[in-house]
């Protein structure tokens, strides 16, 4: 399981999150997905902490939290959806 965290300062990075959420438990990965274009960060992340205990903890009090002046969005990360399972509409004849 992860959290999911929302409305991030583009400023941000791993180890400031490391050090927010290392308050709650022990943080065991951070993503911090990037634009391939332009290789800015996109304004979201991921937390994996220890246990399940921690997360809710975390999500608990950082939710709607003000932080790098922006409201957080923290939650229970959802599972990503499969993005190849694309049809392909033309055939060869």
């Amino acid at each position: 399981m992860s959290i999911y965290i929302g409305n991030l300062s583009y400023d941000v990075t791993e180890d400031d999150l490391s050090s927010v959420f290392a308050k709650y438990g022990t943080v065991k990965r951070i993503q911090l997905p990037v634009d391939r274009e332009t290789g800015r960060m996109r304004g979201f992340g991921f937390v994996e902490l220890g246990d399940e205990a921690e997360e809710t903890a975390a999500i608990d009090a950082l939710d709607g939290a003000e932080w790098m002046g922006r409201d957080l969005r923290v939650n229970k990360a959802k599972p990503r959806e499969n993005r190849n399972n694309r049809s392909n509409s033309f055939s060869r004849d």
